[in-house]
This record gives structure tokens, C-alpha cells and sequence, in this order.
């Protein structure tokens, strides 16, 4: 008999515990997390980092889902064509490479909402068209909901960084919003095969 009393009063801590981290979860503010992702590896290495180190799986519910942070994953495709050449391209070649685009576009989002989708967060997907270190910033703003911007960090010497620019450089510069840069892992220095790992 005294078994089942310690059993029914552990069964009565673990409810009030339980009743506890529902309160808690109530009053808790949902954060909303901006990723944005490009072709890179390091792109999506951030995104997986956000996934295990941003959100937590506590329950396997719909509603548990729903009441978790909000996650918007962003891509920048930047126009194939420079707009000065644009002027002499046919229409049919304009909207073949525009078609490329958005294929190539809705093929890496469709990547990305897969990895959300195994690891049991719900997300929503922006396109963007410009240069992906303005229109970032640009969108951050205009959304005005945005509390965190994750970005990838390809890990660029200094001379490089100078040459090409760096999104996330630029992005820690001029975002109205914090931002966290996911540098990649020692050992992609180390493989060239950090792209297979990764995917």
C-alpha cells in the first residue's frame, strides 16, 4: 500500500510541475527568427544550428508546435541578368533565366522546409529579389517583428571579405534587429566534403 501512496504523490508532483511549465509557456514571448539561407553549405549549417539550439521540442502536439517560436527562413535571389543587359535580351531569354530563378529558388526553400519539417518545426518562406546584404536588411525592417537574424558566415579570408563582401558582415552592420553569424565547423577548413556532410 505505501508503494502506491509514493506513486500517487510523485503522480501529483509531476502534475504540478506540468501545470507549472504550462503557465510558464503562456507568459513566455514567442521569438521570431528570420534564417536566411543560400546555396552554401554554411547557409544551411546555420539553419540546423537555429533548429537544435533556438527550438525544443517539449511536446509532439499540434498545439505545442503552434505556440513555439516563429521561424521564417529568407533567400535573396539576386537578378542573372544585369539590368543594363537586360536591354539587349530578348523577352524569351528574360523570362527563361526569370523561370531558372524561381525554380531554383522554390527547389532550395522546398530543402529548407525539409529540414524544418524533420526536426518538427513549422516555418514560413520569403523570397527576396536584389542584393541579398540590402534586401535582408530591408526586409528585417519592414517586417518589424523580426527578434533574430541568423546568417551563415562562409568563413572568408580578410582580402576576399573586402573583394566580394560579406552578407553577414554587412548584415551586423545595418540590421535593426540582433543578429547571430553561425560560423561553420573546424573541420570544414579541414574537408573539402563539408558540403556532402552538410546536406
Amino acid at each position: 500500500m505505501e508503494k502506491y501512496t509514493i506513486a500517487g504523490s510523485g503522480s501529483a508532483v509531476l502534475q504540478a510541475k506540468e501545470e507549472e511549465v504550462t503557465m510558464i509557456r503562456k507568459n513566455e514571448k514567442k521569438m521570431k527568427v528570420m534564417v536566411a539561407i543560400d546555396e552554401s553549405a554554411e547557409s544551411f549549417y546555420a539553419l540546423k544550428w537555429a533548429l537544435d539550439n533556438l527550438y525544443v521540442i517539449t511536446d509532439i502536439t499540434p498545439e505545442a508546435s503552434s505556440g513555439s517560436n516563429v521561424l521564417t527562413i529568407v533567400h535573396a535571389q539576386q537578378p542573372l541578368i544585369p539590368a543594363g543587359a537586360a536591354f539587349y535580351a530578348t523577352s524569351t531569354l528574360v523570362e527563361n533565366v526569370q523561370k531558372a530563378e524561381e525554380q531554383s529558388s522554390a527547389a532550395l526553400l522546398s530543402r529548407a522546409l525539409q529540414v524544418c519539417k524533420e526536426k518538427m518545426v513549422n516555418a514560413q518562406t520569403l523570397i527576396l529579389d536584389g542584393d541579398a546584404r540590402d534586401v535582408i536588411c530591408q526586409a528585417v525592417e519592414q517586417m518589424h517583428i523580426v527578434d533574430l537574424l541568423v546568417v551563415g558566415s562562409r568563413g572568408l579570408g580578410k582580402v576576399k571579405r573586402a573583394f566580394l563582401g560579406s552578407v553577414s558582415d554587412y548584415c551586423a552592420h545595418h540590421a535593426v534587429c540582433p543578429i547571430l553569424i553561425v560560423k561553420p565547423p573546424k573541420e570544414h577548413h579541414k574537408h573539402k566534403n563539408f558540403k556532402d556532410r552538410v546536406a
